[in-house]
């Protein structure tokens, strides 16, 4: 896509899962600011009295972004949408592929009429053992990604095969969500593919070599992780719940932006 400094592009909303709302992107207040929120601020500055929305919630699955965030999008008929999500999917021990991309699609069909532009994103991983176990369905997640921006005229924003974003140190202790750094990669990514002129042009590039950490830093940080994360995770599979349950959009209507303390 050509760049322009100053696309005509006056609203955004955004759709999706914990990596739209923000996490780990941690602000002095508690809430979370994340790649979406740095975009739309981005936008802002060159549209006067641009407006925004994030109505993704984290923990979501791709069934409940369709039941409870599709509809409320598409009627706010925004020049940009944002749908990031199956994410959650491919990583619970019974997916149903099928299902998930028949859900991916009804969103897209229902999405893309409704805006300008609508944006789609094969999703970063980090590297380690957990991607590599659901590698192949995160695959299939993203040729369905690919297949429904061709037929859609929607834009896909390659994270997966951006070297910087599978590297560990972009990812917060938790192993699942993007550091402030990491978000601002996103956002740098989306502007860029919306055809603003780059701020970063080596937001792509692999992050330069360090000392690994020894092995006894390793072992800390596994055990923290474990206890921290992996457990409550694990736990909130087995029993059905979910992060974001009872949890509200942080943004629920398209609203003029407004700058988030810092």
């Amino acid at each position: 896509m050509e760049t322009n400094p100053h696309p005509a592009y006056t609203s955004l909303v955004a759709v999706g899962d914990s990596f739209t709302e923000g996490m780990s992107d941690l602000l002095p207040d508690g809430t979370y600011r994340g790649w979406a929120d740095l975009l739309a601020g981005r936008m802002a500055a060159h549209s006067p009295g641009f407006r925004y929305a994030n109505l993704a919630v984290r923990g979501k699955l791709i069934g409940q972004i369709v039941d409870e965030q599709i509809d409320v999008a598409a009627a706010m008929k925004a020049d940009v949408v944002t749908l990031v999500g199956g994410l959650n999917d491919t990583l619970r021990p019974k997916c149903d592929m099928g299902r998930v991309r028949a859900l991916l699609t009804e969103a897209v069909e229902r999405l893309a009429p409704s805006c300008k532009q609508l944006v789609l994103m094969r999703s970063p991983g980090r590297q380690g053992p957990v991607l590599e176990r659901f590698r192949p369905r995160m695959e299939e997640l993203f040729a369905c990604i690919d297949s429904l921006a061709e037929r859609h005229g929607a834009l896909v924003v390659d994270l997966y095969g951006a070297p910087s974003l599978s590297d560990p140190r972009m990812w917060d202790v938790d192993r699942l969500h993007l550091t402030a750094e990491g978000h601002r990669r996103v956002a740098e990514a989306v502007w860029q593919g919306l055809g603003y002129e780059p701020e970063d042009t080596e937001w792509h590039a692999p992050m330069p070599l360090t000392l690994p950490p020894g092995w006894a830093a390793r072992r800390v940080a596994d055990v923290r992780f474990a206890r921290q994360y992996l457990l409550p995770w694990i736990g909130r599979r087995l029993t059905g719940r979910s992060s974001g349950d009872g949890l509200p959009p942080k943004r629920p209507d398209l609203h003029p932006y407004e700058r988030t303390a810092e």
